[in-house]
């Protein structure tokens, strides 16, 4: 018999990882990933703020700092209450910013501490999570004064949900445990999530497109507003940065605008396709491509049926090409495919209420205690139904004409 003798560094030949051994190799990189990526957000944040402060004529550093603080928080979601009212709006533009320094944070925790085995990598996750979340806390009650206060307990739940989702996405991406799941997902899962993907990709996009056409038609009013806030070059700046953090949820209200029950900018307003009923608005350039009081062009009412229908289109061809491309493909028939591809529909339903949830909220007193989609659910259900009934007559096609 031969004997195997291991080489020098194999696995075989280090050290177990296993059991209270990975505490010290994985939660060290997890903290300073978690350090990191909160000084990475908060200098990002107090950078504008300071700049706005420049700008200004009032204030002082100090509250600048602390103004940034509670936007950082705010794109977590966390409440802040401030002059009697409350501020929930998140700007989501920022909380995608976040999200990916998250992301990045999971992958340089998982490559620094080398984690494969599962335990390892949920080790690495939890307290990645959880360092982030304490930190947000901290920040919390930092910032908050006499006319400033924030809930610790709403920032801490607001980071680590975060980071459970953009750093466990890192860490499955970075360890290849995201490969393997997704290979291990039945083909027909995958296929059901591509063609909702899709389908929520073209909604989006039909959302921008209506965006851009009406910020363009109302060019003037966006220039007049310019003019109004006489901003000068650090202030126009700092709007600049203002109005691309917010782009996102623009982008989320012209989804609802489409898919009929429309937003509110305020308590009492609405914007939907049936009508605009709005009167006076904050003078923010990305509010110029608010349609004036009153009925709304015949075009757009058309929108609320035509875009969620060739969104299940995309998705039909989406799942259609995958399943057509699988090991079954050539073993079903047209029905198959038709019921394949309406399961994205409700899937697209569920990421589009996720989104119309997480872009409303309060942005002040008064009036601005209300910004948001009118009836998420239902807008979230008219698409739903517009995807599943568009994917599934596409595929239903795509797969009779492959019938032999």
């Amino acid at each position: 018999m031969t004997d195997t003798v291991n080489r020098p560094g194999t696995r075989e030949d280090q050290p177990s990882r296993s059991g209270s051994g990975i505490s010290q190799p994985v939660v060290l990189p997890a903290l300073v990933a978690a350090g990191a990526c909160l000084l990475s957000g908060l200098l990002t944040c107090s950078v504008v703020a300071v700049i706005g402060w420049l700008a200004a004529t009032f204030g002082g550093a100090s509250s600048a700092m602390r103004a940034g603080a509670a936007i950082w928080l705010t794109a977590h979601k966390t409440g802040v209450t401030i002059s009697g009212g409350s501020l929930t709006l998140a700007p989501l533009g920022l909380t995608l910013l976040l999200s990916y320094f998250l992301y990045r944070a999971g992958r340089f925790a998982t490559r620094l501490s080398g984690a494969r085995e599962p335990r390892e990598l949920l080790t690495l996750t939890g307290v990645l999570a959880v360092g982030y979340g304490v930190g947000a806390l901290i920040v919390a009650v930092l910032a908050s004064n006499g006319s400033v206060k924030i809930s610790p307990f709403s920032a801490l739940l607001g980071a680590i949900s975060l980071a459970v989702v953009a750093g466990t996405l890192g860490v499955m991406a970075e360890s290849g445990a995201l490969m393997a799941t997704a290979k291990a997902t039945p083909h027909w899962v995958r296929q059901m999530i591509a063609g909702a993907l899709a389908a929520v990709a073209a909604v989006l996009a039909a959302a921008a497109v209506l965006f851009a056409v009406m910020l363009v038609l109302h060019f003037s009013r966006a220039t007049t507003m310019l003019e109004a806030l006489d901003s000068g070059v650090v202030g126009s700046v700092v709007l600049f940065g203002i109005c691309l953090v917010l782009l996102p949820n623009a982008i989320v209200y012209a989804a609802s605008f489409i898919a009929g029950p429309g937003f509110s900018l305020g308590v009492g307003t609405t914007v939907a396709p049936t009508g605009v009923d709005v009167g006076s608005l904050p003078a923010l350039p990305l509010l110029a491509a608010v349609p004036a009081d009153g009925a709304t062009p015949t075009y757009l009412l058309v929108l609320t049926g035509l875009v969620p229908l060739l969104a299940g289109v995309a998705a039909g061809l989406v799942v259609a090409r995958r399943v057509s491309g699988g090991p079954d493909g050539d073993l079903i028939g047209w029905d198959a495919y038709a019921v394949r591809a309406a399961f994205s529909g409700p899937v697209a339903g569920l990421v589009l209420l996720v989104l119309f949830l997480l872009a409303g909220g309060s942005a002040g007193p008064g009036r601005m205690a209300s910004f948001g989609v009118v009836g998420p659910f239902a807008g979230a259900g008219v698409v739903a139904a517009g995807v599943t009934i568009g994917a599934a007559i596409t595929a239903a096609i795509v797969g009779a004409r492959r019938a032999p």
